[in-house]
């Protein structure tokens, strides 16, 4: 996701972000690295072109830099999107090491799911994020595994 422009906030004491997409995303002064101060503000920030603009970079007053990436902020807002795409990755991490130790060929595994070996390729891709839960778990099945999924209410942060 690309940064558009950043914000300072000295009263609230956070950051903002702004995607090309109009969305801000705040990002407490706590959260960075180093910290601003009273003492010690925030001189200057900008989006990054070095990161790809897809993270901002910010001097203090003292001279020290530090570079927040957006996946920061996505995080911290708990971004639903953002959550489900670390969810999906993760998954698809453990089925790539799944599919290793199970000693099938990519061919057979395609004959199984139904599907061409490219397919399979861009499902075991854990870059690709264009891919279905279903998929992963037919995938899953296939190589023995069973998935199991529970809800539950996320605790009280402390």
């Amino acid at each position: 996701m690309k940064l558009r422009s950043v914000r300072i906030d000295n009263r609230r004491r956070r950051i903002e972000l702004e995607t090309w997409s109009r969305r801000v995303l705040p990002l407490p002064f706590s959260k960075l690295e180093p910290r601003p101060t009273r003492v010690n503000r925030i001189a200057e920030a900008w989006v990054d072109p070095e990161l790809g603009n897809e993270a901002i970079t910010y001097r203090l007053q003292s001279g020290a830099e530090g570079s927040v990436h957006v996946d920061d902020a996505l995080d911290y807002n708990r971004d639903p999107s953002y959550l489900a795409e670390i969810k999906l990755h993760l998954l698809t991490v453990e089925a790539l090491r799944r599919v290793e130790a199970s000693g099938l060929s990519r061919r057979e595994l395609a004959r199984r799911l139904g599907t061409s070996v490219p397919q399979l390729y861009r499902l075991l891709d854990p870059t690709n994020m264009r891919k279905s839960f279903v998929q992963l778990l037919a995938l899953l099945d296939v190589v023995d595994c069973e998935v199991r999924v529970s809800v539950r209410r996320r605790r009280a942060a402390a």
